[in-house]
């Protein structure tokens, strides 16, 4: 676990490896609930029998739920210690290279892409690579924005 206290130690680690997150299992009780608090329930993510015969051979998660595990995934990773407020300001890049197939485990690869000064502070650029065990493409790879103010 990577603690950053300073924005000079932020500074120092743009362009470096943070590290991978344990493995967690994504199953069909995790994609059933997030279908319910987003209202996508498509056949793929919860219809057992019909994914079967679908194009995967069984259910997958929604890639957005992939990418909203990308704050918990990075939390085994890294730490953000900085005085004042973190705020979550985006993502410039989205891909979902690979279908996660309910059942699989996946990790997340952290990266610190970039420190720059804005006005109000500092900005990060995280690269995330949510890896799927046993597979050569990702599931997910995405670049989140994080505004630290002082």
């Amino acid at each position: 676990m990577r603690v950053f206290s300073t924005f000079d130690e932020l500074s120092e680690a743009a362009g470096t490896e943070l590290g991978t997150s344990d493995w967690v299992t994504i199953d069909q009780r995790r994609v059933n609930a997030f279908a319910d608090a987003t209202g996508d329930h498509q056949w793929i993510h919860v219809d057992l029998e019909r994914a079967k015969d679908g194009p995967f051979g069984g259910t997958i998660a929604h890639g957005y739920l992939t990418l909203s595990l990308i704050p918990w995934l990075g939390s085994q990773i890294f730490k953000l210690q900085t005085p004042g407020a973190k705020l979550n300001y985006g993502v410039n890049k989205v891909r979902f290279p690979t279908p996660l197939l309910v059942g699989k485990r996946i990790r997340s690869h952290v990266s610190f892409k970039e420190v720059t000064d804005i006005p109000a502070g500092k900005q990060l650029v995280v690269g995330h690579t949510i890896e799927i065990e046993g597979e050569e493409k990702p599931a997910c790879v995405a670049e989140t924005v994080v505004l630290l103010l002082p």
